[in-house]
């Protein structure tokens, strides 16, 4: 007979307030108390099974999509926020059509292409940074990396409606981010469908966007709005509207808010390592364009950069930006040592497996040189899901961070303000650092 793992036994509402408000120590009790496989029963949502051993998370990633759902797990929480035409909402054939549709964007040639952009506009950014003044980095790096993904969606024609939409965008997403907007959003939007006037205003901007897009579409465009336009399905079919509209705001909001959480803790690790902080420079800068040594195209630089990736990698594993990937159970299933009901929700815990002391010896500790020339394991290290809901913008993402981290370590001397201490916070549905990494500019 199927049953639950052993779990919490506090009512639904304190487990949900932990969830949202107290998840890393929450995350933590749970591990110590129940091993790696114990259940959640949160508000508005049947019963959460969360997993940490890498022969279950195999399990999850590596079965039938059609019985392990990812998109009707991921819309209690995300479908108020992205629309649900999102690629994050969608299972089956639906998933499998618009994954193909939106491949093209983010591999091979036009991978390349962003380079130049990446790097202009963190540049620019950084010139801007105030020197002997605390500030934070989270902040300068959600600049870069929304206007990175402005740019490669709309291309570069910044005109009035795309200043608008750029303003409104971080009005909307910081007013959304917080603890008790995530709890408003599980909870009540559930029950009370609120639509919030800010988003309509984004909307109109989108279609408008869009319907421009179409109308212009014999001139020649490579921005990613005009790629999907043009886009055919198997059958000839374009995407709708709704459809282009749900993606982009996908893209926006995933595509801006989880590189630039990532890049701030990148940085933190960084100014807490001063070894690693100097090896790392030592090996972008004869391929930052600053030395005698600079040569070839950015991507061929960037792929020469093998102890920055470590370094993303282990950041990655210490403080994963999103700490769970979630799969809805169609059927009754054995997953691991457990017979387990359909109906509920099957999590395997990122963040929990990135610090088991079997699989990572000293777990705690800040070390790169475990990423560096070793074949990882993708059910014990999986910053970016796995399985066929592998992130499609996980090369983006890579590609985006090694050169906005290459420029600014090129560029500038941090260090960390020593009047604050970072912690593990819930920013929407990822970890952020409090704060946002107050960090000083040293005078050159």
């Amino acid at each position: 007979m199927p049953e639950l793992p052993p779990g919490p036994r506090a009512p639904r509402l304190f487990q949900m307030f932990q969830w949202i408000f107290r998840p890393v120590p929450f995350l933590r009790t749970c591990d110590e108390t129940y091993g790696d496989a114990f259940t959640l029963h949160l508000i508005g949502a049947p019963p959460v099974v969360f997993f940490s051993n890498p022969a279950a998370i195999k399990q999850i990633f590596s079965g039938n999509p059609e019985h392990l759902r990812a998109g009707q797990a991921n819309r209690v929480s995300l479908e108020h926020v992205l629309g649900p035409n999102s690629i994050l909402l969608l299972d089956g054939a639906r998933h499998k059509r618009e994954r193909k549709l939106l491949m093209p964007p983010f591999h091979g040639e036009r991978m390349r292409l962003y380079g130049e952009l990446m790097t202009g506009i963190t540049d620019r950014s950084i010139d801007s940074w105030p020197v002997e003044t605390s500030f934070s980095v989270h902040s300068r790096m959600q600049q870069i990396t929304l206007e990175i993904i402005l740019r490669a969606v709309f291309g570069v024609d910044d005109g009035p409606s795309l200043h608008d939409l750029r303003a409104r965008l971080i009005r909307w997403l910081n007013s959304i981010a917080g603890p008790l907007e995530t709890w408003i959003g599980l909870t009540l939007r559930r029950y009370i469908p609120l639509r919030d006037p800010l988003l309509r205003r984004i909307d109109r901007l989108l279609y408008d966007q869009i319907a421009r897009c179409r109308e212009s579409q014999r001139r020649k465009r490579t921005d990613i709005l005009a790629m999907l336009v043009a886009a055919r399905d198997e059958d000839g079919r374009p995407m709708s509207d709704e459809e282009i509209r749900d993606e982009i705001i996908t893209m926006l909001v995933a595509g801006h808010e989880t590189t630039a959480t990532s890049l701030a803790w990148v940085i933190y690790r960084l100014l807490r390592n001063p070894q690693v902080l100097a090896r790392v420079r030592a090996e972008v800068e004869p391929v930052t364009g600053e030395g005698p040594q600079a040569s070839g195209t950015i991507a061929e630089q960037v792929a020469g950069l093998s102890y920055l990736d470590s370094v993303i990698k282990e950041t990655a594993r210490l403080n994963p930006v999103l700490p769970i990937a979630a799969r809805h159970l169609g059927k009754d299933m054995r997953i691991g040592n457990h017979e387990l009901p359909a109906g509920i929700i099957v999590v395997p815990c990122i963040y929990l497996t990135h610090r088991r002391p079997e699989l990572w010896p000293e777990p705690e500790a800040f070390n790169p040189g475990r990423f560096v020339g070793r074949r990882i394991d993708p059910y014990t290290f999986f910053p970016f899901g796995g399985g066929v809901r592998y992130c499609l913008g996980a090369a983006f993402a890579s590609y985006e961070m090694k050169i906005v981290l290459a420029r600014v370590l090129s560029r500038v001397a941090l260090r960390l303000d020593p009047r604050h201490t970072v912690r593990v916070v819930r920013r929407g549905i990822t970890f952020a650092p409090s704060g946002g990494v107050r960090v000083i500019r040293e005078a050159e």
